[in-house]
């Protein structure tokens, strides 16, 4: 599954680290693809892997990509 948007739709074991329904940005690892994992900017601030079962690869118009984009201050 390649994108750079994806929505979480399941946050169980991963509570503290993602919120169920929440868009998050992800990095290209093809290593962590052919392990069926994702590597997501969680909400630590930081891109972890998780398994890419827990999340559905979304298709943002380019002003949402824009913003979501846009580190926080």
């Amino acid at each position: 599954m390649k994108a750079n948007f994806v929505l979480c739709v399941s946050n169980q074991d991963y509570e503290a680290s993602l919120e169920c329904f929440k868009v998050y940005r992800c990095k290209d690892d093809t290593n962590a693809e052919k392990h069926h994992q994702l590597r997501v900017i969680d909400e630590s601030g930081e891109d972890y892997l998780y398994p890419e079962k827990i999340f559905v690869s979304i298709t943002l118009p380019k002003i949402a990509r824009e913003a979501l984009m846009v580190k926080p201050h």
